[in-house]
């Protein structure tokens, strides 16, 4: 492979919030970066060095884009494999690998996946029809999940009794028993090509109950060592199992039992590790460049403690965006904002983030509900 620190092409799929902070980290290593997105006011536009308009699912446009770099890595698995695929018969990088990108596009296939490889996870029925839906295995109340195209909270619907069968999905999909867990929790894991393995710490997560994605998440952990000890040998286990090269964020649910069982994958920065930007040795951005150049992956201590509050749009407004509050936390010492430079709002659309990182956990957190309730995101 090239030196990546000089003429190496690195190619993009997608021009969001992952691809832009991707960028800021590639920058230290004067890598060139080229964009594909869709949106031509996609987050990205102004800082990398080539920025293409195209959509990320049409075969022709994603292997077109591809011919052009040495390296091919994505910021959103919504991509077209089969391009990947032929990409890389063709000698051009794809990290993480097409393979992985196809198994995790499909959570029928991740499921199976799990099941296959011993890793913990909630019970589970692959449907293909409402009628099988209707004949269920699965007792009430459990989760009905989109196999594909579900994201951020979109494409999962609870299914409390019968009454709720109506409003189901008829798409293909699986159901899975519902968890009544005491947390949500999150590792982050890195492999290069050499196979070295590395974890962040363990996080813990709060859902927005209305839009069903991130909101607050709190590193390091507090809870039994054994259980973080666990759950960071379970990542390590699924990158082990998948070889993939590149980062994998590994979302999981602690049950009342004190048994750890995994939800969901995803093959790419996330969003349970935007802290580690201000609250490790190594963030997770400079990590997956780590990895997918096959270097030493970095020190992922933590060195303070560190909280993320996802900012999104307030309810009720869309439209060019205003950000209220800002100069009130600015006030604050150890907040850090991320803005993600997307010109329009709407209804919890994530907009940026806030780290808060504090000596003291207790004012970190307090510091964050601060943020929380005076940075709002409205339009005019």
């Amino acid at each position: 492979m090239k030196a990546f620190y000089g003429d190496l092409k690195l190619g993009i799929l997608g021009g969001g919030q992952l691809g832009r902070m991707l960028i800021q980290q590639a920058i230290n290593y004067n890598v060139t970066v080229k964009i594909l997105d869709p949106d031509r006011e996609a987050p990205c536009r102004k800082l990398c060095d080539e920025f293409t308009v195209g959509s990320l699912g049409d075969y022709e446009t994603v292997y077109n884009f591809g011919k052009t770099v040495d390296l091919l890595t994505i910021e959103i698995e919504k991509v077209n494999v089969d391009a990947l695929e032929q990409l890389e018969k063709e000698g051009v990088l794809v990290y993480p690998q097409s393979r992985i990108i196809r198994l995790i596009q499909d959570k029928g296939l991740q499921k199976q996946f799990f099941k296959e490889n011993d890793i913990p996870t909630a019970d589970f029925q692959i449907i293909s029809s409402l009628q099988q839906l209707q004949q269920s295995l699965i007792p009430f109340p459990y989760i009905q999940k989109l196999r594909k195209d579900g994201y951020d909270g979109k494409g999962v619907y609870k299914v409390i009794d019968e009454s709720y069968l109506a409003g189901a999905f008829k798409e293909p999909s699986l159901i899975e028993q519902w968890i009544d867990f005491e947390k949500e929790i999150a590792v982050i894991v890195a492999r290069n090509e050499n196979g070295e393995i590395s974890t962040f710490p363990m996080v813990e997560m709060e859902f927005n109950p209305k839009a069903n994605l991130v909101e607050f998440l709190i590193a390091p952990s507090t809870l039994p060592f054994a259980i973080q000890q666990k759950a960071e040998q379970i990542a390590k286990k699924i990158a082990d199992s998948l070889k993939i090269v590149g980062l994998l964020a590994v979302e999981m649910f602690l049950d009342k039992q004190g048994r750890i069982l995994v939800n969901e994958l995803a093959p790419r920065p996330h969003n349970s590790g935007h802290q580690t930007i201000e609250g490790n040795v190594v963030s997770q951005f400079e990590q997956h460049l780590r990895a997918i150049f096959n270097q030493p992956l970095g020190d992922t201590a933590c060195l303070n403690n560190a909280i993320m509050v996802n900012v999104l749009g307030e309810a009720g407004y869309e439209g060019p965006a205003i950000y209220q509050g800002i100069e009130k936390i600015l006030k604050v010492p150890g907040v850090y904002i991320h803005l993600y430079g997307k010109a329009l709002t709407k209804p919890f659309r994530k907009m940026g983030h806030v780290t808060i990182v504090d000596a003291d956990r207790e004012k970190a957190i307090e510091k964050a509900r601060f943020v929380q309730k005076t940075l709002k995101v409205i339009s005019s």
